[in-house]
């Protein structure tokens, strides 16, 4: 019952953390698309797979029966998934060094005691204050994002393929317990049924002993 709580609190997790991957890089196949020109693998793959995966994310989390069923299915494409996610973020390694944000402005001063031979020269210190200014490059930060959540997705899809083979340890053990209490109730029906026969069968003598 915990593995199945935890499971379906990692699917939710896994949906919020893969709808902005794709929405992310779909802004960029379409901008590919609209132009004409081929999308690069570092964003189709990764694309492609968050794609596939928020399908799967959903349906199992939709159908709640079938998962617990099939929990072992589960935990296999899910650990299929993490090498997937993998392999995808793996070519878009190039952005994880790239710097994205650039932030100028600050205080600067000018000024001081200077010296020439034996004359000293005072200047006026004076503090120049620039505002703070950050230039961020979309493109990077989109693609940087995306390269994040698609290394967190890694380790979701880990834990919850884990989770599933819990689920199905666990029923597994149901299917057995109920199969024991099956047999051992269907074993005493049967010693029931034996023991009345044989005290019909041993009325049945008596009287006929006695007419």
């Amino acid at each position: 019952m915990l593995a199945h709580i935890l499971f379906t609190f990692w699917r939710i997790f896994e949906l919020i953390t893969l709808i902005p991957i794709v929405g992310m890089l779909a802004y960029f196949v379409n901008g590919y698309v609209n132009t004409n020109a081929l999308t690069p693998n570092y964003i189709l793959v990764l694309f492609i797979v968050s794609v596939l995966a928020a399908a799967w994310a959903l349906v199992t989390l939709v159908r709640r029966k079938s998962t617990r069923d099939s929990a072992i299915f589960v935990a296999f494409i899910d650990l299929c998934f993490v090498g997937a996610f993998i392999g995808a973020v793996y070519t878009l390694r190039g952005i994880a060094s790239a710097n994205c944000v650039n932030i100028d402005g600050g205080i600067s001063s000018s000024g001081g005691v200077t010296s020439s031979g034996n004359t000293v020269y005072i200047n006026p210190l004076s503090i120049n204050y620039t505002p703070f200014s950050i230039d961020g490059n979309k493109t990077c930060t989109m693609l940087k994002a995306s390269f994040a959540f698609g290394i967190m997705n890694c380790i979701f899809f880990a834990i919850t393929s884990f989770l599933a083979l819990l689920m199905h340890r666990h029923e597994r053990g149901v299917v057995v317990e109920k199969e024991t209490y099956r047999r051992s109730s269907h074993g005493s029906r049967r010693g029931h049924s034996r023991s009345g026969s044989r005290r019909r069968t041993s009325r049945d003598s008596r009287r006929q002993y006695y007419v």
